[in-house]
């Protein structure tokens, strides 16, 4: 086995060091890894600007990633279903598979999961990696490594399209269309959804949005109030959307989606922003929308791997930018910055030099 196992830790805030860690030995349950490819999610520059990330405080070192690829490089004993050289997404989530939540199929909530990159677990941005064989998935040869790294964000999509009750016919307000509202609508259009428009303040965006099967773009206006936008989305779509999903965490989208949405429908908020917010409560009530929640996703893995297996969602589109473990660094200033207007960045971990700077 190779000794190289450079990994990218965070110990502070804007404090990201590259050092050589052991290489570690998988658990009877485990499989290690050779890691591929690993995305950079909004969670991480939180975790890296602010040292936390809604109610994860970072108060020790912590191996960076969670949204990852890689190719079998040692199984433990008791693992069946992979063997080395099997390559995988790794679902970074892992349950403690026995509280209420776990048996009910709800483990996204169990109190005591184990999820990649959030204080105190460590993360999988690393030449090496250990993970739970049952929450790796083998891919097929059609659907490359960079494509299994980005099943953790569409797997959020999957699960916020599946707590909303997206259907077919469903017209579909999306508000912010960075990764996860892309990842939303590429779901959205995937579940049979009617019409989709997306909203957001940068024009970059939208157009992306409109490349991949948006129907309307909104472009927000700061100056404008929440029922000016939603009469101009409730114009674009001829009435008001059936759901509205919530992919920034803002108050202002927050506000838009319970002005906008139809009477009977449905809010999801799936972007975290600040934990008090202030929202027309009644006025939802009165016209009784339901507001939901989503945290992550669960059993939604299958679905995401099935849906880029056969090609009906192509998300290699929101993939920007490439860079190797060694510029990880150089990486996270690019997410933060905005320049080159990135979106999904993806960070090379093995020693190919396949990353395209």
């Amino acid at each position: 086995m190779a000794s190289d196992n450079l990994t990218a830790v965070l110990y502070d805030v804007n404090d990201i060091r590259l050092e050589q860690r052991p290489v570690p030995e998988p658990a009877d349950d485990e499989v290690l890894l050779e890691m591929s490819c690993v995305g950079i999610c909004g969670s991480d520059i939180h975790y890296w600007v602010h040292g936390r990330c809604a109610d994860f405080i970072l108060k020790a070192p912590m191996v960076m990633g969670h949204e990852a690829s890689g190719t079998v490089a040692k199984i433990g004993k008791k693992v069946k279903h992979l063997k080395p050289g099997d390559r995988v997404a790794v679902e970074p989530g892992v349950p403690c598979r026995y509280c209420a939540h776990c048996k009910q199929g709800r483990y996204n909530l169990c109190a005591d999961i184990i999820f990649c990159a959030t204080p105190p677990c460590h993360g999988n941005l690393a030449r090496y990696y250990t993970h739970a064989a049952d929450f790796c998935f083998k891919i097929p040869d059609q659907v490359t490594l960079e494509e299994a790294a980005l099943l953790e964000p569409l797997s959020v999509g999957v699960h916020a399209c599946r707590r909303a009750g997206v259907t077919l016919g469903s017209n579909v307000l999306i508000t912010g269309a960075g990764p996860i509202g892309l990842v939303t609508l590429l779901t959205a259009k995937s579940f049979g959804a009617g019409k989709v428009v997306i909203t957001d303040v940068i024009d970059h965006r939208l157009g992306v949005a409109k490349q991949l099967g948006a129907d309307y773009t909104v472009r927000i206006d700061p100056k404008a109030s929440e029922k000016q936008t939603a009469a101009e989305i409730i114009d674009l779509l001829g009435d008001r959307p059936d759901i509205t999903i919530d992919c920034t965490g803002f108050e202002g989208t927050i506000r838009l989606a319970i002005e906008a949405t139809a009477s009977g429908g449905v809010v999801t908020i799936v972007g975290m922003g600040s934990n008090e917010v202030t929202v027309p409560l009644c006025a939802a009530a009165a016209r009784e929308i339901d507001i939901r929640g989503v945290f992550r996703y669960a059993n939604d893995y299958p679905t995401a791997l099935a849906m880029v297996t056969s090609g009906k969602v192509d998300v290699k589109k929101i993939i920007t930018h490439h860079f190797t473990i060694e510029d990880t660094v150089k990486a996270f200033e690019t997410a933060k910055s905005g320049v080159g207007n990135p979106i999904k960045i993806m960070i090379h971990c093995d020693n190919s030099g396949n990353a395209k700077k």
